[in-house]
């Protein structure tokens, strides 16, 4: 058997990787000239010949003791860069300055962060019997067992910075199902965390000494099976198999991944899973602009002793929020500077992302000057990036492909990508694992 993926972001990638380390023939294609998707890491010069990090989509990847070891089987251990433990701090922006985020269930209770209406409901809901309805919102369903106070000082910052989304919109379901459980299971979503502390190892969260792209590029270099500037214009469903069409010819392949965005998986179904294809055009990728600032260290008050700062959508706020690059990651920026990561934008504040770029900058750099006392006319360096379609939404309509890719009838297809089973890197490199593993051991594997 050989296979056929089409996508080399992370997913493809990372599913190649995984078959030729099995012996399994495959072949990836990729209509750009640079594998890695969303992946970006870039080294930029300063005015003065500074150097400073840029990553460009992900800042880091959150993982345990065996995806660890998969690193370290790509050669990359020397290269890991883990974390500081600053980093553990959560800043949310509350009444005019940035205020730490209670981090366990007690100092929900106890600290000083949430109002007493909050912390009796907290205290409540472990005799919540209430249960979620189908198709529940994340907003929802913390409203139903918390307070609104939750929605827009926790949660809503929270999924603004994961899923660049608005918790009225994305579903619990589809997002984090483990809620649910803990619901069902338990009774109460604090008690299922209480019950399972310590029953799964603890993630590490880590990046690489030149960024996000080392672990991309590695994947790519060890590939044989790897085609760049060879856009897929067709699939055809054969009696045994695949036609696949690229600039480069056509390829016969036994089984058919599709590791794409959903605009370009709509487009090459649209004869096979008409349906599912018009599902998928209706996926929601709002956009998002990222702002690398830096200033030197002498002119920042504030000690930025954490990950970075939120900002809730009711505090309006011009972003949503601000990673503290230099605090999390050494190497980032010179010892002298400091480095925020910024993100405008997202489903709850479109607009701002397609701003200009001297507005955004100035932007920026006021809120930057604002929130952390910043005692400088202009950055020393500052640098925008943007995506036009930033992250796919879990929401109804995700939740309807789903459903369709679940009952879908073409046993020889799969789906391999970050808006189905999903978002986060480590769910992507897991799930392609997985499925590298049961294609293997689908009867007839074409071995080399």
């Amino acid at each position: 058997m050989s296979i056929g993926i089409i996508g080399a972001g992370i997913s493809g990638l990372t599913l190649a990787h995984a078959l030729q380390e099995q012996g399994v023939e495959y072949h990836l294609w990729e209509a750009t000239n640079r594998a890695g998707g969303y992946i970006g890491s870039t080294r930029e010069t300063g005015p003065d010949g500074q150097s400073y990090l840029r990553e460009l989509g992900p800042n880091s990847l959150l993982g345990d003791s065996a995806l660890l070891r998969w690193i370290d089987s790509l050669g990359l251990t020397p290269e890991l860069v883990f974390s500081n433990d600053v980093s553990k701090h959560r800043f949310i922006y509350r009444n005019g300055q940035y205020r730490q985020l209670p981090g366990t269930p007690p100092a929900l209770l106890f600290g000083p962060f949430f109002s007493l209406r909050t912390k009796l409901a907290a205290a409540r809901e472990l005799w919540n019997k209430t249960t979620s309805p189908p198709g529940e919102t994340l907003g929802q369903f913390f409203r139903r067992r918390f307070t609104p106070e939750v929605v827009d000082y926790a949660l809503g910052p929270f999924v603004a910075g994961i899923y660049a989304g608005d918790p009225e919109r994305l579903l619990v379901a589809e997002t984090f199902p483990s809620l649910l459980t803990y619901e069902r299971d338990y009774g109460s979503v604090l008690r299922g965390l209480i019950k399972n502390q310590g029953k799964t190892e603890r993630k590490q969260s880590f990046s690489f000494r030149n960024g996000m792209q080392m672990l991309t590029d590695a994947l790519a270099a060890s590939l044989t099976g790897l085609s760049l500037n060879d856009p897929v214009s067709r699939v055809e469903r054969l009696p045994d198999g695949w036609l696949v069409t690229t600039p480069s010819g056509s390829t016969r392949v036994d089984q058919l991944v599709v590791a794409t965005s959903t605009d370009v998986a709509a487009q090459l179904l649209a004869d096979l899973a008409p349906a599912l294809s018009d599902a998928l055009v209706q996926i929601n990728y709002p956009p998002m602009t990222a702002v690398h600032t830096a200033y030197k260290r002498a002119d920042v008050r504030h000690p930025l002793d954490g990950f970075g700062g939120l900002n809730p959508k009711v505090e309006s706020r011009f972003s949503a929020g601000h990673i503290w690059s230099s605090s999390v990651f050494a190497g980032r920026c010179p010892d002298d500077e400091v480095l925020f990561t910024t993100f405008v934008g997202g489903q709850q504040s479109v607009d701002n992302a397609r701003l200009g770029d001297d507005i955004i900058r100035q932007r920026v750099h006021q809120e930057l000057v604002d929130g952390f006392g910043i005692q400088a006319q202009a950055p020393v360096w500052q640098s925008v990036f943007r995506w036009e379609k930033a992250i796919p939404q879990y929401d109804a309509r995700l939740a309807a492909v789903r459903q369709q890719v679940d009952a879908l009838d073409l046993p020889n297809l799969s789906i391999c990508a970050n808006w189905y089973g999903g978002v986060s890197l480590s769910d992507c490199i897991g799930k392609a694992r997985s499925l590298a593993t049961a294609l293997a051991a689908k009867p007839l594997v074409k071995k080399f």
